[in-house]
């Protein structure tokens, strides 16, 4: 019979983000899968949780996505955890989950944290109907393509954006959003969490 893959969401920021059921889940798998292991080890440390951790990135998700399924399928239970929130959002984890749902492997989610949820609620803006875009193409000429696609769209729209990518894309979409209402969020649940709101 095979195990399970526990898809974990971790904190964002403040380290007290997380679950009662989650901690216990660290504790109990056989191996947690984590996208960056040295944030892995300072929040398993701060728990005192001793888990074997093993690394899993987007620049190993293909090779390591079938080492991990096969400990699956041997009866071991697996924690996914991305570098903060919840696996599989603009982080890897996708295709190892897609891989076990393939498999018939059971997966569990175990919700908490995530940036996307935390900032659309802190922004003010209309919450009832959004659209997740994740992060927009570095290129700019396909980054404007996309943003003129979305220019008539009335749902709240959510972007993640790099810091040093930010003042180009505002740039971009204040000549094609024109005036639309935009709040910026980051740091969240940190010391120096900061929202800004107006227009573009």
């Amino acid at each position: 019979m095979s195990g399970t893959l526990y898809i974990c969401s971790t904190p964002i920021g403040n380290m007290e983000d997380i679950t009662l059921r989650a901690l216990r889940i660290l504790k109990e798998v056989d191996l947690i899968a984590a996208e960056d292991t040295r944030t892995a080890k300072k929040l398993l440390n701060h728990y005192q949780i001793s888990t074997p951790v093993t690394s899993y990135h987007e620049h190993n998700e293909k090779n390591k996505a079938p080492k991990i399924i096969e400990l699956l399928e041997e009866g071991k239970n697996v924690a996914l955890i991305s570098e903060a929130g919840t696996p599989g959002i603009s982080d890897p984890g996708y295709e190892l989950i897609r891989a076990a749902v393939d498999r018939g492997i059971k997966t569990t989610v175990v919700p908490g944290p995530s940036a996307l949820i935390s900032g659309l609620v802190a922004s003010g803006l209309p919450m009832d109907r959004f659209a997740f875009e994740g992060f927009l193409p570095r290129k700019r000429s396909q980054r404007r393509e996309i943003l003129k696609a979305l220019k008539g769209e009335p749902r709240t729209l959510i972007f993640y954006e790099a810091p040093h990518r930010l003042e180009e894309t505002l740039e971009d979409m204040k000549e094609i959003f024109d005036e639309r209402r935009a709040v910026l969020a980051r740091e969240l649940t940190k010391m120096y969490e900061e929202v800004l709101r107006g227009s573009l």
